[in-house]
């Protein structure tokens, strides 16, 4: 399958999020409004190719950038599946926010309700703002239904590396409540491999939950970006694991897959560990 990798910034001020209108090119082509965007050059961190090409499509200077996330979806290509991967920054800039767009965008607006306004978004855009910042773009921007994405928060833990493991994950509502929690021993194994059979089994349950989109939240930052094409995996145990999760994530509209810090992930954390007693105690 083929992989499209982009770099995202979301820019805002009290007027709204800073969206960019599209040159045409040729003239039949439609006309529509995105995030600002560019693509990673040979040799350059993807931190780098937002600030450049920020500056070199609005002329505003990065003064802070931040990793907000990485979001991963499907789109079609012809008759093939594209898949993107979209690094999002959340950017500060030097000075008064006022782009003045060049080479590919041609004008710029600030939006604050993206359900009524009249623009096209690109579907790339509209997906990365409904995933990222929870805006509904309406239908005429993107086809993607978010009213129903989850968040499911999964964790790993072994006792010994390895040694006995289990696994554990919470999903929860988009307004936040827990729809449901639970772990599993999975014999002995090691962390990192305790860390993928959790984003497994979270990735299994929205399945069989009928969820299309969905946000994965971990505490294994190894695991957040291999999944997000950030590294690669060069671990022979965690292969097969990995590639199953792959074809797995085929079956959604979208993913995001999120790093938090485990004080941010204590009811996975606590499922996996409570798996591990009930066996350990018998």
């Amino acid at each position: 399958m083929k992989q499209r990798v982009r770099v995202v910034g979301i820019i805002k001020n009290e007027e709204g999020v800073l969206v960019l209108k599209r040159s045409r090119g040729r003239s039949e082509a439609p006309v529509f409004w995105e995030l600002p965007t560019g693509k990673i050059k040979s040799g350059e961190q993807p931190e780098e190719s937002m600030a450049r090409s920020l500056t070199e499509y609005t002329g505003l200077v990065v003064s802070s950038i931040k990793l907000k996330d990485a979001v991963t979806f499907l789109a079609p290509e012809g008759s093939n599946q594209l898949n993107n991967l979209y690094i999002v920054y959340e950017l500060g800039v030097v000075g008064e926010i006022k782009p003045a767009p060049r080479e590919r965008y041609t004008a710029y607006k600030f939006i604050k309700d993206f359900a009524t306004t009249n623009i096209r978004l690109s579907e790339t855009s509209a997906s990365v703002l409904e995933i990222e910042e929870g805006k509904t773009t309406s239908s005429h921007s993107s086809p993607r239904d978010t009213v129903n994405s989850i968040i499911i928060n999964v964790d790993g833990a072994s006792r010994g590396n390895p040694g006995p493991s289990g696994i554990g994950y919470c999903i929860y509502d988009n307004n936040g409540h827990i729809i449901e929690q639970g772990g599993e021993f999975i014999g002995f194994a090691t962390s990192r491999l305790a860390e993928y059979y959790a984003m497994r089994k979270g990735i299994e349950r929205a399945i069989e939950l009928g969820y299309k989109t969905a946000r994965f939240v971990s505490d294994s930052l190894m695991v957040v970006n291999q999944l997000n094409g950030i590294f690669h995996v060069k671990n022979q145990d965690i292969a097969p694991i990995y590639e199953d999760i792959q074809k797995e994530l085929e079956k959604f509209d979208a993913t995001s897959f999120k790093h938090v810090p485990r004080s941010e992930n204590l009811i996975a954390d606590r499922e996996a560990n409570l798996a591990i007693d009930k066996i350990l105690q018998r």
